[in-house]
């Protein structure tokens, strides 16, 4: 029994022995693991136990306008935090941050009471008060670098430039679009700290710096997106409009210069609202209603909002009719006030009172409509429909803004006789301004259907080009020979016809107007609108001028065609087309010419006083205090030289 005891004794001594031996064996192996194959995960585990890191916000590149002008620029700033275990008082350190930060003393005195390792204050403090905060050496409070977004010109293309939010995420606009782009990458401050966080005396510091980002240069001029902002506002003032808009862009390539939406806000302030009765209302709204309120005062009506074109659209219809051989530019027609078609008597925009007799061109001098019905008519709905679609209308344009809509067109089944004649002069359907400026574009550009953008170049904060974006020659919609033919006959719109108003001596202009009523009918409410283009022999700007609800007059070619006189003549001679005049016009008997000495050098103040003393209304363009360039506000240069001669009516 003893020897029993005894063997059973050491069969468990040795059963331990090998689960020791098997344990500590089983050890080795998972310390030789972790050594092996896991020592940078835990050693990274243990940096992050004893250190604390802040992050260093980058700064955002700047979106600069095609000569370099900063429209959206970061400037240098300071964020303020605490850590928890480092504050000896709360209520002081909370008092002295609310008063000095303008922030409620409740607010702050919760943050300060977070048991977290750090908790943000106040971001994009200015360096001042962040300097006064660091001066009074609060224990926990800490002052880290901060960037701060600027938008220098206010509200200047604020619906596509957009803004950011608090953490410099692009929230609307082009600041959205690119943000990838744009933020850059964010740095870190880490300190060495003991078990409750506190920063280890004679502990390490390591700085990992942000990286900027990238600069934004866009085809945008910040000269014609002022003359372009000023011009719709005053005439969204003179005609009590509702609101308005100016698109400018190279038709060659669909570069845009301007586009100026009117009402605007500043994205420097893009939560306080831009209308005074709205904000003395604005604290009855529930926060859904001001949600909707502030989008849409963000909103680019430009691209977000559709509308039916009107007789601009006519454009499109003359260009698909020529191109399919339905009219030639003297093919006979007859108005006779109104056209039957599917049994309805569909007026012209003349009624009662006819145009009579007239070709296909004087026909698009008069912006007949019986005249559009026919072609349309001649064509068929579905040659009709091809073109529509050849000219991007039933898509979106591609344009690099977020939010874009399409256009709201009739399927080919649904289109009888009736839609296809009201479609035919730009009812019953509806599309984006800056899809109907493309699809011109194409009319007049030898018939390339280009790609509207905004960005031109990615360049690196050196100013080194990092990327140039490209967006093709555009796919071909009809001949050179039809586009020329178009340009001529658009030419004779304004030189002839109903966009007389906008003629400026010296330069030939080709465009067209537009009266579009809008929903419901007899509303009483019309969208006046203006499409022009320049030099007509060689276009270089293609224009679209919209008055929203203008009160009283609201024919396009006598609302909007003043703007766009006005506009042409600033933008004209500052992008460099230089007039070039007709016999009749220079031997036209209310003609005054006035000679001026050439003012270019001299000094600002010289050059204003010689001016003012000739009466000649011009505005002076100089890089510090000396002349460079001299532009008419009233007239037109006709040529330079060591005389500069302006023509004035």
């Amino acid at each position: 029994m003893t020897a029993k005891i005894s063997v059973l004794g050491k069969r468990k001594q040795l059963f331990l022995m090998c689960a020791f031996c098997g344990a500590l064996f089983l050890l080795i192996l998972r310390v030789f693991y972790l050594q092996a194959f896991e020592a940078d995960y835990w050693q990274a585990k243990a940096y992050e136990q004893q250190t604390r890191d802040r992050l260093l916000a980058p700064a955002r590149g700047a979106i600069l306008d095609r000569n370099g002008v900063g429209l959206a620029v970061t400037k240098t700033a300071a964020s303020v935090s605490v850590i928890n275990s480092q504050i000896t008082d709360k209520e002081e350190a909370a008092r002295a941050l609310a008063e000095r930060l303008g922030l409620d003393y409740e607010y702050v005195l919760a943050k300060v009471s977070k048991r977290v390792a750090l908790e943000r204050i106040k971001t994009k403090v200015d360096r001042e008060t962040a300097e006064g905060i660091r001066a009074l050496n609060i224990p926990g409070v800490v002052v880290d670098e901060d960037t701060k977004r600027v938008y220098p010109y206010g509200s200047l293309a604020s619906q596509t430039i957009g803004f950011v939010g608090k953490d410099n995420q692009g929230v609307t606009g082009l600041e959205a679009k690119y943000h990838d782009y744009l933020k850059g990458g964010a740095g870190k401050l880490l300190t060495e700290t003991d078990a409750r966080g506190v920063d280890a005396e004679n502990g390490d510091q390591e700085r990992a710096a942000p990286v900027p980002g990238d600069n934004l240069a866009l085809t945008i001029d910040a000269i014609l997106q002022q003359y372009a902002e000023q011009t719709i506002e005053k005439a969204i003032a003179a005609k009590q409009a509702a609101r308005g808009a100016i698109i400018m862009m190279d038709p060659r390539n669909g570069e845009i210069y301007a586009m100026a939406n009117k009402p605007d806000f500043d994205p420097n302030d893009p939560f306080t609202i831009n209308d005074p009765a709205l904000a003395a209302v604005w604290d009855t709204m529930s926060q859904e209603e001001r949600n909707a309120r502030l989008n849409r005062m963000w909103r680019n009506f430009s691209i977000n909002d559709t509308y039916e074109p009107g007789s601009t659209f006519k454009v499109i219809t003359s260009a698909a009719g020529l191109s399919e051989g339905a009219v030639g530019p003297e093919s006979r027609f007859v108005c006779t006030a109104s056209k039957l078609v599917g049994g309805r008597n569909i007026k012209c925009w003349r009624s009662p009172r006819s145009h009579g007799a007239q070709s296909f061109t004087e026909g698009v001098q008069n912006s007949c409509n019986p005249v559009f019905m026919e072609v349309a008519e001649r064509m068929g709905a579905e040659n009709f429909y091809k073109y529509l679609t050849a000219f991007g209308l039933n898509k979106k344009t591609g344009i690099d803004l977020a939010g874009e809509a399409s256009g709201i067109i009739h399927s080919l089944d649904k289109v009888g006789p009736v839609e296809l004649a009201t479609m035919s002069f730009g009812q019953s359907f509806q599309i984006t301004p800056i899809q109907l400026l493309r699809a011109a574009s194409a009319t007049i550009n030898g018939g390339r259907l280009i790609t509207p953008h905004f960005a031109k170049e990615l360049k690196s904060q050196e100013g080194e080009t990092l990327k140039v974006f490209d967006y093709g020659p555009g796919e071909a919609v009809i001949t050179p020979e039809t586009s020329a033919t178009m340009r001529e006959i658009l030419e004779s719109v304004v030189s002839k016809g109903t966009g007389g108003r906008s003629y400026i001596p010296g330069f030939r202009i080709g465009g067209k107007t537009a009266t579009s009523e809008k929903l419901p009918r007899r509303s009483g409410k019309y969208i006046a609108s203006f499409m022009a283009f320049a030099p007509a022999e060689e276009p270089r700007v293609i224009a679209l001028v919209l008055i929203d609800e203008p009160k009283g007059a609201y024919y396009g070619g006598q609302v909007a065609g003043p703007v766009m006189k006005e506009l042409l003549e600033n933008a004209l001679p500052y992008l460099g087309v230089e007039p070039v005049y007709s016999e009749a016009e220079l031997e036209a008997p209310e003609a005054r010419r006035t000679e001026v000495p050439d003012l270019a050098g001299l000094p600002v103040k010289e050059a204003v006083k010689i001016l003012k003393e000739a009466e000649i209304p011009c505005q002076i363009e100089g890089d510090g205090e000396f002349v460079e360039k001299i532009f008419p506000m009233a007239g037109e240069i006709l040529n330079f030289g060591n005389k500069i001669v302006v023509y004035t009516n």
